[in-house]
């Protein structure tokens, strides 16, 4: 299992750093201001990108390892491997 861990940095960008097992990677990722409104998360707070940011990289978690994770790149880049990312990341914040 791996161990995610989100920090907030400049205006858009967070930190994160995944532990799984004995290896550990650090990732930059860039929540475009535009995302959670296409969402459908009219009002996200921080926390609640700090939410997308997290469940972003499980979902790429439960598709690669970490050590395959781009070290810096923006969630919509996700889409241009997964099409199915944005549906899935709708479906994992709505509950």
């Amino acid at each position: 299992m791996s161990k995610v861990a989100v920090t907030p940095m400049e205006a858009g960008w967070f930190g994160v750093q995944i532990a799984e097992g004995k290896v550990e990677t650090s990732h930059r990722v860039e929540v475009p201001e535009d995302l959670p409104e296409r969402l459908g998360l009219v009002d996200a707070a921080e926390p609640d990108v700090m939410g997308l940011v997290r469940e972003s990289m499980e979902f790429l978690l439960e598709r690669e390892p970490a050590t395959s994770i781009l070290e810096e790149f923006s969630l919509d880049d996700i889409a241009r491997y997964f099409p199915e990312y944005y549906d899935e990341l709708r479906t994992r914040i709505s509950g």
